[in-house]
């Protein structure tokens, strides 16, 4: 197998068990970091015969409207809560090495940035998954979703509409649910699910700020201006309207300017 990261990337992805993909994007890491995995920024990998992404049979993935809320009273409600926040994670592990592994040509720090943000990933989703089987349950016991994947899959022609619609846009909503479905937990007294979802938004600011800084770097490397840009991705991609409450903080702290923030009420 390639010693390259970008192909070890793609083979990270195509791993179906949750498992095993987790300690495949942490090794991966560890054997980066250590200088044992060599980067080719330039190469044109061939991803025929891959099924992209791997993932397992279960969750049973359904249109976003049958995915059924539960009462949080519920041990079972919580867990349906838990489920679909480990299900996203799954889903951002499999976006960041798409991300690595696709688009060719970016500087190394892109790479290492996605590298960060796919063990991130696998991290979380790690966190998640244990308080699940805490609760009775694991990751694929209810269905799930499959929105995250689709606007992955929407933008493999464009690193700067993946950059605009994937982290900017579907993994920044985020940033504005996670302290509203902390507050239902805190509430229903799971103590320990406030804690872990405290653990990843702090990430996810990171995260999305990732893709702030690609997707402007790409918009100065075009001339673009980049809310004009948005705007024209967003409708051309056909990506879901940001709707409030927004978490202004959180947004600022990704890399968000004032003028955007000030944008997101406009169009409300």
């Amino acid at each position: 197998m390639s010693s390259e990261l970008r192909a070890q990337a793609l083979h990270c992805l195509s791993i179906t068990d949750p498992e095993l993909k987790i300690q495949a994007v942490a090794q991966l890491r560890e054997e980066y970091l250590a200088g044992t995995i060599s980067l080719d920024v330039h190469a044109m990998i061939n991803s025929e015969n891959i099924s992209i992404p791997g993932r397992p049979d279960r969750p049973v993935l359904v249109n976003p409207g049958l995915v059924k809320r539960r009462s949080m009273v519920s041990v079972e409600g919580r867990a349906v809560l838990i489920h679909a926040l480990t299900h996203i994670e799954f889903n951002a592990i499999n976006l960041a090495l798409d991300a690595i592994w696709r688009f060719a040509d970016m500087p190394e720090a892109y790479y290492e940035d996605w590298l960060r943000v796919a063990a991130e990933e696998a991290y979380h989703f790690n966190l998640l998954n244990t308080h699940l089987k805490t609760q009775g349950f694991q990751y694929g016991d209810f269905p799930a979703h499959n929105s995250l994947w689709e606007m992955v899959s929407k933008t493999t022609d464009s690193i700067l509409a993946r950059m605009a619609l994937v982290p900017r846009t579907m993994e920044s909503r985020g940033l504005d649910a996670l302290p509203p479905i902390q507050e239902k937990l805190h509430q229903a007294h799971d103590q320990e699910a406030v804690r872990l979802l405290q653990i990843i938004l702090n990430d996810e600011v990171g995260h999305v700020e990732i893709g702030n800084r690609w997707f402007n770097y790409h918009c100065q490397q075009q001339g673009l201006d980049p809310i004009a840009a948005y705007a024209d991705l967003v409708e051309k991609y056909e990506a879901p309207k940001l709707r409030g409450p927004f978490n202004y903080a959180a947004r600022k702290a990704a890399g968000f300017t004032d003028a955007e923030l000030a944008a997101l009420d406009i169009h409300q």
